[in-house]
């Protein structure tokens, strides 16, 4: 029975969707920027890279035609005349939001069908109520930040006054997430989880998505820096996802990077960890070789989206991309007969664009059955495809969303 690795390149929008100007992000398109930026030289830093975007593994699974497909164009800079050697396609997200658990569920044959509950732009963010719940419950001696901010930024301008007063730094963004950085030796690691968990009790009748425990270490003098030890505390997805379905059908579904949290932990049988795309590319190749037949191995690359979108870094998100790119040739090689891999991504994060949210994109669908043939499966109405079309892969039972395009 042939195994499914499926990667999320986190934030790896590809433009085009029908619904952008509904979330202001008409005419974002995270890949096609990228590529014209560094056709410009605008993705060119000393150290790191220069000149156009190579992507010549992804390109052969079928990028640019999948990019085509997405938004009517290849982009400047790729090549479109490359003919794919395996699946490509785009997906358009149903889901009302384009946040982490949105995109992640549907990839799984969840769709959200509801709308999250987001903190307003203000100062403070958070109700009074609730900032006193906190308090009180979560037994510290008030919060600092109270505001939407940058995670980085925010430690930096309050980790002195954190250690000094043993206050934690709660922010927000626009995505329906409760934010807490703390100082994992002066604050201590296991208390941060501890008041996580409080707090996402807290926060549930404001329908908030996820809370995210963001410890740093470091001092002021040298300088505060977060840790690999992040962890997010989700609600539960409310149908069986595709994690659950494998799981009830005795197979193995093992999680690379942050899956495991987005999932609740829920259809979870392994959780590999690591910090930084290279790490999390190391473990996908471990789990694989753990992967048994009919298995299914669910990674994410963080990268993208946390140090480069939000960021709106040109050069190290087309650095990043490069890097996984050179990488991709390990991952096929260790592919069985029959195993089918796909690439895809959960939302935008188009590091040209305004502000610094997430961008309502299409996704690419790129991959390959090992063995079978070349397949355009044109432009999928949901991300739920994909999961319909790897449990139909793996034999599982059909969900309620989304349709095979296998």
């Amino acid at each position: 029975m042939a195994r499914a690795i499926l990667c999320v390149l986190d934030s790896f929008g590809i433009g085009g969707a029908p619904d952008a100007a509904r979330f202001g992000d008409e005419g974002g398109d995270t890949l096609g920027h990228i590529v014209s930026a560094c056709m410009r030289g605008q993705g060119d830093r000393e150290g790191l890279r220069s000149g156009p975007l190579s992507l010549p593994n992804m390109t052969a699974l079928g990028l640019a035609r999948a990019a085509q497909l997405a938004t009517g164009k290849v982009p400047e800079g790729m090549d479109g005349s490359v003919e794919p050697v395996g699946i490509f396609g785009a997906a358009s997200e149903t889901s009302h939001g384009k946040d982490t658990p949105s995109g992640h569920w549907e990839i799984a044959g969840v769709p959200v069908a509801f709308d999250w509950g987001y903190f307003p732009d203000t100062v403070p963010t958070f109700p009074a109520e609730l900032t006193q719940a906190i308090i009180r419950e979560g037994g510290v001696p008030g919060i600092l930040g109270d505001t939407h901010a940058s995670g980085t930024v925010i430690i930096a301008e309050l980790g002195e006054e954190h250690v000094r007063t043993g206050k934690p730094i709660c922010y927000t963004s626009a995505d329906s997430v409760f934010q807490i950085a703390a100082h994992e030796e002066h604050f201590g690691l296991e208390r941060l989880y501890r008041l996580c968990e409080t707090v996402r009790r807290l926060v549930d009748p404001y329908n908030i998505g996820r809370v995210i425990a963001r410890p740093f270490i470091g001092d002021a003098a040298s300088g505060f820096e977060r840790t690999a030890n992040r962890r997010d505390y989700s609600v539960l997805p409310p149908e069986p996802t595709l994690l659950d379905r494998a799981v009830a059908a005795g197979r193995r579904t093992l999680t690379v990077g942050k899956i495991s949290d987005i999932f609740a932990h829920q259809g979870v049988s392994e959780v590999l960890k690591a910090a930084g795309n290279d790490a999390l590319f190391d473990r996908t190749l471990e789990a694989m070789d753990k992967a048994g037949e009919g298995d299914l191995v669910f990674a994410n690359y963080i990268d993208f989206d946390s140090l480069y979108g939000h960021r709106r870094d040109v050069p190290g998100y087309a650095a990043a991309l490069e890097a996984l790119d050179r990488r991709l040739p390990e991952l096929l090689a260790r592919l069985r007969p029959d195993d089918l891999l796909i690439l895809t991504a959960d939302h935008g994060c188009d590091p040209t664009w305004r502000g610094t949210d997430h961008t309502r994109e299409r996704v690419p669908v790129i991959g390959l059955v090992k063995g079978g043939a070349p397949k355009d499966i044109g432009v999928r109405d949901t991300f739920a495809d994909i999961g319909e079309s790897i449990a139909a892969h793996l034999g599982l039972p059909p969900g309620n969303h989304g349709t095979s395009f296998l």
